[in-house]
């Protein structure tokens, strides 16, 4: 594997990949921040389930901002965490994966089911540019009063409105709007609430 030289800095890279820039994956900056956020993911992760307020202040150094109640029962994953803003009276059930090369907000009153995934990393399909590890990310935005099934994955770029229900099992890979159910791969609106 060939040596990379990388000329931005980390705050350079860091603006890339928060804006939607292609930028590179393996950036040591960003390595290191990952890094950071697998140590304190980790230690969540294996705190005892009974210790809640310890493991709201690991959750309030790693995300971006939330409300004042909270909950996310572990395991917890995330690429960087302060790319992840959650309203009030958020809920999150096991096995929560967010990976937030983007940003991802969420509103208030927001419940989530077991084993969902968000994601905001995009790849090339070419599989030479792919292979070289560049990568862009688009932010994914949920509204407020939202409930998204068991084993639900929300795909880069896509907005949810609020008041909407997402069945278990969907893939949102486009936008949902208010005052919806939507179920399906890909999900569609089943009904209006």
């Amino acid at each position: 594997m060939e040596t990379k030289e990388f000329t931005e800095s980390k705050e350079e890279i860091w603006h890339k990949m928060v804006e939607g820039e292609i930028y590179d994956a393996t950036h040591p900056e960003l390595l290191r921040k990952l890094e950071k956020t697998r140590d304190l993911l980790w230690e969540f992760n294996l705190m005892k389930p009974s210790r809640i307020e310890d493991q709201k202040q690991i959750l309030h150094r790693l995300l971006g901002s939330h409300g004042v109640w909270f909950q996310f029962n572990q395991p917890f994953r995330c690429d960087y965490g302060e790319n992840i803003h959650i309203g009030e009276c958020f809920f999150a059930n096991f096995n929560l994966t967010i990976l937030d090369e983007a940003e991802v907000r969420i509103g208030d009153y927001c419940f989530i089911g077991p084993n969902v995934s968000i994601y905001t990393a995009c790849h090339p399909l070419d599989s030479e540019q792919r292979n070289k590890a560049v990568e862009w990310a688009e932010p994914v935005t949920i509204g407020d009063n939202v409930w998204i099934g068991g084993s639900v994955t929300i795909c880069p770029g896509v907005k949810i409105g609020d008041n909407v229900v997402i069945g278990a099992g969907s893939t949102v890979v486009k936008d949902i709007p208010s005052n919806v159910v939507a179920a399906g791969n890909p999900a569609r609106i089943v009904k209006h609430i």
